[in-house]
């Protein structure tokens, strides 16, 4: 959270990562608090070739600060990750805009319908909107148990609706955004 200032501003453009593998790739996408970033280039880098100035543009005071840091993270290989901020997080508009018309709402209720009718134990879109209408704020541990489900696969669904723009990510939990309201209301209606 210290970094999105930079991130927003455009001072931090460098980021470095210990993984097995890449976990992103070059013309790449993330979103992230501070907006949506472009991935420029994913490097290997050998940790005796990161320079002072290199460890600012990834919002370190210097590279001793940035050392300090990845010595908390051994294990795998050292990647720089060059990115700069494209905009908004696309989300943000989309969980506001609650204007929606009739074929707004149909395409929206059908897109769910598809969710629905491609999982084996069943329709769980509705029943998600519902019980996160009904308990905002409250974690995602509790909401799973309350349906049964185990909290990674409940976390994977609630993404896949705030993909649609229908719920918000809070501190605990989340809360059903002005868009997933009227989409809520309209199913229910």
């Amino acid at each position: 959270m210290r970094l999105m200032p930079g991130i927003e501003e455009g001072s931090v453009t460098l980021a470095f990562r210990r993984w097995r593998r890449p976990a992103a790739k070059p013309g790449g996408r993330q979103r992230t608090a501070a907006g949506e970033l472009a991935i420029d280039a994913v490097e290997v880098v050998d940790i005796d070739e990161v320079t002072d100035e290199e460890a600012r543009r990834a919002g370190h005071r210097d590279r001793a600060d940035l050392l300090a840091e990845l010595a908390r993270h051994a294990e795998g290989t050292l990647y720089r990750i060059a990115f700069h901020r494209v905009g908004d997080d696309p989300r943000l508009s989309l969980q506001e805009d609650a204007d929606l018309g009739p074929d707004e709402l149909a395409t929206i209720a059908a897109r769910l319908d598809r969710l629905d009718n491609t999982r084996r134990s069943g329709a769980w879109t509705r029943a998600v909107l519902t019980l996160i209408a009904e308990r905002p704020g409250v974690r995602a541990p509790e909401l799973a148990l309350a349906m049964g489900r185990e909290t990674l696969a409940f976390k994977r669904d609630v993404r896949t609706l705030k993909e649609m723009g229908l719920t918000v990510s809070l501190g605990p939990g989340y809360r059903l955004s002005p868009r997933g309201r009227v989409v809520l209301d309209h199913l229910v209606g």
